[in-house]
């Protein structure tokens, strides 16, 4: 028997993302579930290193690599129409579910107790490791809309600059001290050219304009 889990996963690179908006660099869900992954795997790890805590970064990764799985079925729905209408959000959520199953479904059985959480983290049980790294991956998810934001901005593409104070305040909500060191110390980075970023490349700085957006007053 053969089982098309992977075969549609990979399809996931033509799903593109901020349709609505006009951007320098395309971007699809593919791209942004690698990013996602990365990011989330970086604020765990901070967690662990500045904060003591106790976090599994590489599960974390592996929950953000599969945070989008559906929208190979749903498609990604731009965040203005879909939050902006508690009838339609309800239902892109019975979507989302119905397109978690059917995935399962092209899961191996044998494999299936791996995956299967993976595709529906919301559901772990409360106080669950899954829970408590669910808000890393739900925040990397918003670090990385925030990046992308930053990015076209930077190239002089105004169409992102009010969505990147909005996704600023969004990330200050979150209230994460992980989050705040990142916005200091590893956000600049991507508002730098890459001559910029040669320059600094040991490890020292490079003046590069004003501070990420509310980065001094997070907490």
């Amino acid at each position: 028997m053969n089982y098309h889990f992977s075969a549609y996963l990979y399809r996931l690179q033509y799903i593109q993302r901020w349709s609505l908006m006009r951007s320098t660099a395309p971007e699809n869900v593919a791209q942004h579930s690698f990013q996602v992954a990365l990011l989330s795997h970086m604020l765990c790890s901070i967690g662990n290193v500045h904060f003591a805590r106790s976090l599994n970064a590489d599960r974390a990764a592996a929950m953000a690599l599969f945070h989008d799985a559906t929208e190979v079925f749903t498609g990604d729905i731009a965040t203005p129409v879909k939050h902006n209408n508690p009838r339609l959000l309800s239902s892109f959520r019975d979507m989302e579910r119905v397109a978690a199953e059917r995935l399962k479904g092209m899961i191996p059985p044998e494999l299936t107790s791996v995956y299967a959480p993976l595709l529906q983290p919301q559901d772990s049980p409360s106080g669950s490791e899954d829970a408590l790294l669910l808000r890393y991956v739900k925040a990397a998810d918003h670090l990385d809309a925030y990046l992308k934001c930053v990015w076209e901005v930077a190239a002089g593409n105004r169409e992102f600059a009010a969505a990147r104070v909005q996704t600023a305040a969004k990330l200050r909500g979150l209230e994460m001290p992980e989050m705040e060191y990142f916005l200091i110390h590893m956000a600049p980075g991507f508002e730098m050219s890459l001559d910029e970023l040669s320059a600094g490349s040991d490890g020292g700085s490079v003046d590069c304009g004003q501070p990420v957006d509310g980065a001094d007053n997070m907490l």
